[in-house]
């Protein structure tokens, strides 16, 4: 006997009422995306639950494969039984067996009876399964509230699929099922963890870099290109939009007073992000500010900055401070890229001192010195666009963390 299914179960999509199924579907859809280099998997969907079924497939790689996945709560490798009592029972002992090894240690037997025309209840079957296990394994005990192992047995309309361990899922809802996003994306540590947190959150993902040669080399650009590709391990396809920005900062830098200048320079990042937004149909634009973090993330400067769109601004790092970006970015495998040294372009003509609480009368009346519309245009225009899927190296180094 062998595990031969995973069992994905999703906690959020069970609250999405009649717009469930649509849910579950997409989920599938994504399921099948990130398994598709195993040929032999078939993946099924009923109702609260998801199975894959492995047909001599490893389960250890493909549940590493399944973690990455959005919209999953938790995912067990099991095996599935024919609904009879004593099959039932030597399958759970079989999965006891496999978790404990020595023979000893404590288990706890759960079951979930679905399906009511099985003529045993749940609390019955646990006493059954139990009883059978104590009686085939001589140095084990039970143990309902700490114990080593918890068998879960569910018995369904079709069979039994019983597991002796629960793997975390990466949560959320399914990439594809919220809309499309454009994140602002520095080769920084924050903005790829933004990034990930509104994959996590459902939705489509775009990428815009301001890229300022020569001020800021090739290396920075790869930088921000193999971020990308790390991010496309959980968001599949992404594109990624290069605005050539070393005209725009160029032309601020002379024209605006040094303590201004970062705040007329992120405004026009948002112009040229808005626009590029609207092209490619994204409803939103996503950044990696934290309130407070540096002068231009403070509330005042965000209320300026922002005031130039109509866009929603997503920051889902707004509360978190630096330690917790950093152990987040950790964890999805973008930090070692982000400390590299090699420079965005807001480090660029960084003055000594920027305003902590720019005024927006102030902004406006340094930028009307500027054509607006055609230094935006101009960029906008000669943008280029490349999207990213993740290589099959890159997918071992993502799953080594999971």
């Amino acid at each position: 006997m062998k595990y031969d299914h995973i069992l994905i179960r999703y906690a959020e999509l069970s609250l999405k009422g009649k717009n469930r199924k649509q849910f579950e579907q997409k989920l599938e859809r994504n399921i099948r995306e990130v398994l598709k280099g195993f040929e032999a998997i078939k993946v099924k969907r009923s109702f609260g639950r998801m199975f894959v079924k492995l047909n001599g497939e490893e389960e250890t790689a493909v549940c590493q494969k399944l973690q990455t996945v959005f919209g999953i709560h938790s995912l067990s490798p099991s095996i599935k039984i024919a609904l009879s009592e004593k099959e039932i029972s030597e399958g759970a002992l079989w999965a006891a067996e496999d978790a404990l090894p020595s023979g000893r240690g404590t288990f706890k037997v759960s079951v979930r009876r679905t399906n009511k025309d099985f003529p045993i209840g749940s609390q019955e079957m646990n006493k059954v399964i139990g009883g059978h296990i104590l009686r085939n394994m001589n140095e084990i005990s039970v143990d309902v509230h700490n114990p080593d192992v918890e068998l879960k047995v569910e018995i369904r309309s079709e069979a039994a699929y019983i597991s002796s361990k629960v793997l975390k899922g990466a949560g959320g809802l399914p990439v594809g099922t919220s809309g499309k996003v454009l994140l602002m994306l520095s080769g920084g540590i924050d903005s790829p963890v933004a990034g990930y947190l509104a994959l996590k959150r459902g939705v489509t993902l775009e990428a815009i870099h301001f890229h300022s040669p020569p001020f800021t080399n090739e290396r920075a650009k790869q930088k921000v290109e193999d971020l990308v590709k790390v991010l496309t391990q959980f968001g599949g396809t992404i594109k990624l939009h290069m605005v050539p920005f070393t005209d725009v900062q160029t032309l601020i830098h002379k024209q605006v007073p040094d303590n201004y200048e970062m705040t007329v320079t992120r405004r026009f990042m948002l112009r040229i992000a808005e626009k590029i937004a609207k092209v490619n149909h994204a409803k939103a634009i996503v950044n990696g500010e934290s309130l407070g973090q540096v002068a231009s993330q403070t509330l005042d400067s965000m209320y300026t900055i922002n005031s130039v769109t109509n866009l929603p601004v997503l920051r889902p790092l707004i509360t978190m401070d630096k330690l917790e970006v950093i152990e987040q970015a950790r964890k999805i495998g973008t930090y070692e890229i982000s400390i590299l040294p090699y420079e965005d372009c807001c480090t660029i003509f960084l003055p000594a001192e920027s305003k902590t609480k720019p005024d927006k009368d102030k902004a406006e009346r340094y930028e009307s010195f500027l054509n607006l519309e055609e230094i935006i245009d101009d960029a906008v225009n000669r943008t280029t666009s490349h999207e990213f899927t993740a290589s099959a190296d890159e997918e071992s180094e993502i799953n080594e963390l999971f």
